[in-house]
C-alpha cells in the first residue's frame, strides 16, 4: 500500500498498481465524488427521459386498450388497463356500419390537394420575401405573421358570410353549379381551393415564415449564375431553388396533410350541409347508427364506456395513415427543420 499513491479524483480514468486490492481500485473507482455525480446526474437524466416518455405515451396505449375492451371488461372493476378479453369488434362495426371509407377518401383527397397547393404556394411566397425587395415587403409580412398569433375562431363569422355571399370588390361571383342564382360557395371545395392557392389556409403564415428562413441561407451566387445563364426568375425558382428545397417541402406537405387530415374547422364551416363525408361527421355517426354488438345490448349500463371506446377506436383509425406518413418522411422532416432555422 506504501506505493500506492492517492488518485485525483476529477479524473475519469485512475491508474493502479498491482499491489492494491479489488476493494480499493473499486472503492477509488466507483465511490468517488467524481463518479457519485456522474451516477446520479446520470439516474436523473434517465428518470427524467422515463416520465416524460410516459406522459406523451399514455394517452396513446390508453386509447389503445379502451379500444380493444370488451363489454366484460367495461363490467369488470379489476380492469384497469390492460383488457381481459380483447376483441376487435369495436373496429368491425365502425368500418362495417359507418361511412369510414367514404370519409377517408373524401379527406384524403382534400388532405392531399391542401398538402400539394400549400407546399408549392407557400414555397413561391416564402422565396419572394428572401430574395426580392419591394414596396410594403416589411407590411406584408407582417401580415403574416400577424395570422400566427390571430385564432382561426375569431375569422369564422367573416369567413362564412364571405363565402356565403361570395363578391370581389362588390361584383357577384358566385360559382355554384347547381344553384347558379346563388353566390354562396359554401359546401363545396371551392372555398378550400381558394385557400390553398392563395396561401392564406390553415397555417400558411407558419410555412411561408418557414420557407423564408430556408430561402436566406441559399447563396445568392447560384441565382445570379443562373441569371448569367439566360434563366428567369421563374426558371432559376423551378430549375435551381425547388431541388435544393425538397426537404423542407416535404416537411410543408407533412404539416400541411396532417392539419388538413385532422381538421375540424374548416370541413365544419365550409362543408357544412354537403354531401361530403369527413372525420367530424364519422364518431356522430357512429353514436347514431344502431350497433349489432351483441355485448352492447346485453350491458346496456356501460354506455358511455362504450361510446369511449368508440372514439378510441375512431382516433386510432385516423391516427394510422399519419403515422404511416411520417416513417416514410421522418428523414426529410428532420432535415427541413434543421436547415428552416426554425427552433423551439
Amino acid at each position: 500500500m506504501d506505493s500506492f499513491d492517492r488518485p485525483n479524483y476529477s479524473k475519469k480514468n485512475i491508474k493502479f498498481d498491482e499491489n492494491v486490492s479489488r476493494w480499493t481500485r473499486f472503492k477509488y473507482k466507483y465511490l468517488t465524488l467524481f463518479a457519485l455525480k456522474k451516477f446520479f446526474w446520470a439516474l436523473f437524466r434517465y428518470a427524467l427521459l422515463v416520465g416524460i416518455s410516459y406522459v406523451i405515451l399514455f394517452p396513446y396505449y390508453s386509447k389503445i386498450s379502451t379500444s380493444l375492451m370488451s363489454g366484460e371488461d367495461f363490467v369488470d372493476i379489476t380492469v384497469k388497463l390492460v383488457p381481459k378479453y380483447p376483441t376487435l369488434d369495436t373496429y368491425k362495426m365502425i368500418l362495417n356500419e359507418t361511412s369510414f371509407w367514404q370519409a377517408t377518401l373524401n379527406t384524403g383527397l382534400v388532405s392531399l390537394f391542401c398538402g400539394v397547393v400549400q407546399m408549392l404556394m407557400c414555397s413561391l411566397v416564402g422565396y419572394g420575401f428572401s430574395k426580392f425587395n419591394f414596396k410594403g415587403k416589411s407590411l406584408l409580412f407582417l401580415f403574416v405573421i400577424i395570422t400566427l398569433v390571430i385564432p382561426h375562431k375569431t375569422m369564422q363569422s367573416t369567413m362564412r358570410f364571405f363565402f356565403q355571399d361570395f363578391k370581389i370588390w362588390g361584383i357577384p361571383l358566385g360559382i355554384n353549379l347547381l344553384n347558379p342564382e346563388s353566390n354562396s360557395v359554401i359546401a363545396s371545395n371551392w372555398p378550400i381551393a381558394m385557400l390553398s392557392f392563395g396561401a392564406i389556409g390553415y397555417r400558411n403564415g407558419l410555412y411561408i415564415f418557414m420557407m423564408r428562413q430556408f430561402y436566406k441561407g441559399v447563396p445568392d451566387e447560384l441565382e445570379e449564375a443562373a441569371y448569367v445563364d439566360g434563366a428567369g426568375t421563374m426558371r432559376t425558382f423551378w430549375r435551381i431553388i425547388i431541388p435544393m428545397s425538397v426537404p423542407m417541402m416535404v416537411t410543408i406537405f407533412i404539416f400541411t396533410f396532417s392539419w388538413q387530415w385532422t381538421d375540424r374547422f374548416y370541413t365544419k364551416m365550409l362543408y357544412a350541409n354537403s354531401d361530403y363525408v369527413f372525420f367530424n361527421q364519422i364518431l356522430d355517426e357512429v353514436q347514431k347508427t344502431p350497433t349489432t354488438l351483441r355485448w352492447f345490448n346485453d350491458y346496456a349500463q356501460i354506455a358511455n364506456s362504450y361510446s369511449l371506446a368508440i372514439q378510441n377506436a375512431v382516433g386510432i383509425l385516423i391516427l394510422i395513415p399519419l403515422v404511416i406518413i411520417f416513417l416514410f418522411g421522418q428523414k426529410k422532416l428532420v432535415q427541413g427543420i434543421e436547415r428552416s432555422g426554425v427552433t423551439g
